[in-house]
């Protein structure tokens, strides 16, 4: 399998500001309505074949996970499927929340 390429909260949210990524947060749903990433699409069982039909794959798809363990294995599938752009956010949701802003719902 490739090198799974990590990015840290920082340069994960140049890119949102920039409008050049979509973040993909794999956490449960409970954790995901309390509080993600502005503009991160959840992401479970129940819809990882829609979003996969969904996204060019070659845009910058960065996966999100509660500590940046979970998103490796998930960013590694998602380059399995024929993504080329793919990165595991370290840290997870859990270091966003200490330095940017999170969105509920």
């Amino acid at each position: 399998m490739p090198r799974i390429s990590q990015v840290d909260i920082h340069q994960v949210k140049q890119w949102l500001d920039d409008a050049s990524t979509i973040v993909l947060d794999i956490r449960d749903p409970m954790s995901y309505a309390t509080g993600h990433i502005p503009t991160a699409r959840h992401m479970d069982n129940e819809n990882v074949e829609e979003i996969i039909n969904s996204l060019d794959k070659e845009q910058n798809v960065v996966i999100c996970c509660y500590h940046g363990n979970s998103s490796q294995g998930a960013a590694g599938f998602f380059m399995e499927q024929g993504f080329s752009d793919v990165h595991s956010m370290m840290g997870g949701f859990e270091e966003w929340k200490h330095s940017y802003p999170a969105e509920q719902g």
